[in-house]
């Protein structure tokens, strides 16, 4: 096998770790931070396959390296590897009941419902913008409170506790916590979504955390453990892919006047907006783990039994295999855009049509209040978010 691609542990460039990975092959071995090695799937056609391919699962138990103990339950990222009895980390029928509890609060006709109530947070929270102006971090004052406050009113999460949601939250998927800190951000996650269950159970309310242990399918509504796996789930993916999908778009509108003013003339619509920016710049760089239960061929290479396979949804976006020549383009008027940052298969982001429609909601208002929106510092000078599992910024300076 070949020397496997150090992946950068602090995403310092990701457009060019992906443009490594892709050029290195479809799968190609890799190894992350604290030397725990795997394999990343850069290519697009490879990952659709992988994507539903049944001998790659999400159960840990299949992770050989951890099983034998040299992944230590202190490694930084080990949350997000082995997180808990969802439907992350389940296969077939376990995986699909679990899915389906969830997947009912999130089908395209009951998100569409929710679109007053965005339109409201929006309103509001653009108030704030012009109140903080001239000079603000769109990150902390728009992109982060928007989604945060919509999954909040959905699972009956109170406000006082956004901010330290979000602390936890920045903890759990940074690739700089210290190992020590580690298993005490976890056990805080845990109390937090397990007290949640606990008072929803005691006094059932009007929100989804209610709903969801209401439900009943096919095998038995959640127990506790699954509750409380599933909430941590969806408050992460519910805030963290919006924050980043907003936060980049607007980046890259700034950054790219031309197609800006595409947008604004109407040549374009602001639905090609969110596509395009899901597909130039993914709001999760790498997702972690399926494991292989079998050893499984791709092209040359052969992934062995027990080893773990991440998506590098950095390299697959800018495949020019899909995308053309003009793969590392930002432009609105790529037709049809295809891309797989949401996923593909069984395990697609059920989450996916609400986080659509809130970029869809919020980029437009945001470009309409502040028509004289730019970058307050120069592209070069912004920050990414030291995670190769997220790719965001650590602040998004702009003056109004």
């Amino acid at each position: 096998m070949t020397a496997p691609i150090v992946m950068d542990p602090l995403a310092g460039d990701n457009v060019a770790e992906g443009a490594r990975l892709r050029a290195a092959g479809p799968v190609v071995p890799v190894e992350l931070l604290g030397g725990v090695r795997g394999w990343a799937v850069t290519r697009h056609a490879e990952a659709r396959e992988l994507l539903t391919d049944q001998r790659l699962v999400k159960d840990a138990a299949h992770w050989a390296a951890y099983q034998r103990g040299e992944v230590p339950k202190t490694w930084p990222l080990i949350g997000l590897a082995v997180p808990g009895p969802s439907m992350v980390t389940t296969d077939g029928a376990k995986h699909r009941r679990l899915r389906a509890i969830v997947a009912q609060a999130f089908t395209p006709r009951r998100v569409e419902l929710m679109r007053p109530k965005i339109e409201e947070i929006t309103a509001r929270l653009l108030d704030d913008l012009a109140a903080a102006g001239p000079v603000v971090d769109l990150k902390t004052v728009f992109a982060f409170p928007l989604p945060m406050s919509v999954i909040g009113w959905l699972l009956g999460v109170p406000e006082r506790d956004h901010a330290y949601i979000r602390e936890l939250y920045e903890r759990f998927f940074s690739s700089t916590t210290k190992p020590a800190d580690v298993p005490a951000t976890i056990a805080a996650l845990n109390v937090f979504v397990s007290d949640l269950v606990a008072a929803r159970r005691a006094d059932p309310g009007d929100d989804l955390t209610s709903a969801l242990l209401a439900a009943d399918v096919e095998g038995g509504a959640l127990t506790d453990a699954e509750a409380a796996a599933t909430l941590r789930v969806i408050i992460a993916a519910g805030h963290e892919t919006t924050v980043n999908l907003i936060s980049n778009a607007v980046r890259a509108l700034l950054t790219h006047p031309d197609q800006l003013a595409l947008v604004r003339s109407g040549q374009v619509g602001w639905s090609a907006v969110v596509e395009e920016s899901l597909r130039w710049t993914p709001p999760t760089s790498n997702f972690l783990f399926r494991f292989a239960s079998e050893d499984i061929k791709v092209g040359d290479a052969v992934i062995p039994q027990g080893d773990p396979v991440l998506i590098s949804y950095n390299a697959i976006g800018r495949d020019p295999a899909q995308h053309g020549v003009t793969a590392e383009v930002f432009d609105l008027t790529r037709d049809p855009i295809r891309h797989l940052s949401f996923g593909h298969g069984p395990h697609v982001c059920p989450g996916s049509p609400l986080a659509r429609l809130e970029a869809g909601v919020a980029l437009p208002a945001l470009f309409e209040r502040f028509p004289d929106l730019a970058l307050a510092v120069g592209d070069d000078e912004l920050r990414p978010s030291p995670s190769m599992v997220v790719n965001s910024l650590r602040e998004l300076p702009v003056r109004l």
